[in-house]
């Protein structure tokens, strides 16, 4: 027997502990998937203090943050996705999984298939995060899942646990573009129909938006803004500059003094098309019937002071309306801003010109910012937001003066959220019809094409860039 055997029977020596490994960047994206999945947070409002609170205790430099900017929305984005990939690996239903746990499987999952992070070590960060969140014992778990998912290449998952397009068209779309089936069939609906445009629509809901700022006239320029190292020119609105991947809004000091804003180019756009809609007679009270968080109202009140006009700011929830009111701060024109219910209006019928309602709604347009928005609604959410969407928009039609305009808003392409709320009310489904007639609202969006058929307009991210903002104008009539 060779001397450096070891005897039949003994016992291995063992391995002294190792630490777990701690990740900050890793450890970062998984606070804040918990937070989304805990406390209904928003990544968008969560991700940014972790990152100030890793920078300023010196964790993180750019480009961890932006690692962990990239492994939060990645994730988030693609959960769909992924939660039926890792449901291909594991004896349970998803349902059975400890959310810690599949958090850290999406986070794996997603450097594995979403990034350019190598096999190996997409799969060793991940078992030291859940050595570290979880403990060693699930983190046996998460490596057999990982290295599972690590032998085939996204395609080929797809190709797996997609259904085929000639078999379930939605539900192959759904997984292959990680959106509930749902949504996918609504957002068929809006864009009429047709393969390539909902893959477009959907592939681009899933892609990193760009930051938009908004010069706000009278207090700054696009060209003050395009002196910015990471700046380029917006594509439709005149006063739009985008960021280059990397540009940080706060780093703009016209941002930081309030002079500008961020603010998405089809959001500009609904407000500079109600500011230039034909009107005859006086135009001298505007009204923002739903201001919160004040992005519109901030551009609506720069636009009114140029015609020498008001504006009030109206949000129902006071807290919101502390927002409206940062936003509009050193507005060169007058202005108010009041917390009050546009559906239980302080104001006389009658009273403005010009009437801006960007109702409440599913949010279903902002599925870029809002990635976790997809996977929170559900259709019931539709029949909560029917009556508010109504109420305000006839309330709208009164607060405004015959032959005043109304433009009614919505960050969602939903059928049921945008066409048929305004056909309902001009035709009396459910109230008194309104005495109201359409304005061409596609004039007032020079240069922007595919604007459809009108009177209305519907935004695309696919075709425009921008949110899936929609806008139709109404002008009172008796």
């Amino acid at each position: 027997m060779n001397d450096q055997a070891r005897p039949k029977g003994a016992r291995r020596p063992h391995k002294p502990y190792r630490r777990p490994q701690k990740d900050p960047v890793r450890i970062l994206a998984f606070e804040a998937l918990r937070a989304v999945d805990e406390r209904d947070a928003y990544a968008n409002l969560v991700l940014p203090p972790l990152l100030r609170k890793a920078r300023e205790k010196g964790d993180f430099d750019a480009r961890d943050a932006a690692l962990a900017t990239e492994l939060v929305y990645g994730t988030l984005r693609r959960q769909g996705t992924y939660d039926a990939i890792i449901a291909a690996c594991v004896d349970r239903p998803l349902r059975e999984v400890d959310p810690p746990v599949l958090d850290v499987l999406t986070l794996g999952a997603h450097q594995l298939l979403g990034t350019r992070i190598p096999t190996h070590a997409a799969v060793s960060a991940s078992v030291e995060l859940a050595r570290v969140v979880l403990g060693d014992g699930r983190a046996k778990f998460v490596n057999a899942v990982l290295r599972k998912i690590s032998r085939d290449d996204l395609d080929t998952w797809l190709e797996r646990v997609a259904p085929p397009y000639d078999e379930d068209a939605e539900d192959h779309l759904a997984v292959v573009h990680s959106h509930p089936r749902w949504v996918v069939s609504a957002l068929w609906d809006s864009l009429g129909g047709g393969r390539a445009g909902i893959e477009d629509l959907l592939e681009a809901d899933n892609e990193r938006p760009e930051v938009t700022l908004v010069a706000r006239p009278g207090r700054s320029t696009a060209d003050e803004l395009l002196g910015e190292e990471s700046a380029l020119p917006g594509r439709w609105s005149p006063y739009a500059v985008r960021l280059a991947e990397g540009g940080e809004p706060g780093a703009v000091e016209a941002v930081r003094e309030g002079r500008a804003g961020v603010q998405d180019e089809g959001s500009q756009l609904v407000a500079i098309a109600l500011a230039n809609a034909p009107l005859d007679g006086s135009d001298a009270r505007w009204l923002d019937g739903c201001a919160g968080p004040g992005g519109k109202a901030a551009l609506l009140g720069a636009l009114a002071a140029r015609r020498g006009a008001s504006l009030l700011a109206a949000e129902k929830q006071p807290h919101r309306a502390g927002l409206v009111a940062r936003a509009l701060a050193g507005n060169p024109g007058p202005y108010q801003v009041v917390a009050a219910d546009g559906t239980r209006p302080p104001w006389l019928p009658g009273t403005f010109d010009r009437v801006l309602v960007d109702v409440p709604c599913t949010g279903l347009g902002a599925l870029r910012r809002r990635p976790e928005a997809r996977w929170r609604r559900r259709p019931e959410d539709l029949e909560g937001f029917a009556p508010l969407q109504r109420s305000l928009l006839r309330e709208a039609l009164r607060a405004v003066r015959v032959g005043g305009v109304v433009g009614y808003a919505t960050c969602s392409p939903h059928l049921a959220e945008t066409r048929v709320v305004v056909d309902d009310v001009l035709r009396g489904r459910g109230g008194p019809a309104a005495e109201a007639e359409w304005v061409d609202a596609r004039p007032l969006m020079p240069g922007v094409p595919a604007l459809g058929d009108g009177p209305d307009v519907q935004l695309w991210p696919h075709l425009h860039g921008t949110d899936a903002m929609y806008l139709a104008l109404l002008r009172r009539t008796a």
